[in-house]
């Protein structure tokens, strides 16, 4: 995975996170549950997209 593209991933992941904690505070137990499953479904394909990109790579080799 390319730096740029890792470095996306782990930005938008962090604000993902951050995001529930903030919904904790606010007391806003829908929205904690909105971002924790988007924040859930963006890591996972950030794992996704990493593993296509190895798969490739070792295909190219």
């Amino acid at each position: 995975m390319s730096k740029p593209l890792a470095l996306l991933f782990a930005v938008v992941g962090t604000i993902l996170l951050a995001g529930i904690s903030l919904f904790i505070a606010l007391r806003q137990p829908w929205m904690v549950l909105v971002c924790a499953i988007i924040a859930l479904g963006f890591i996972g394909y950030g794992f996704v997209v990493k593993a296509k990109l190895r798969k490739r790579d070792n295909q190219n080799r």
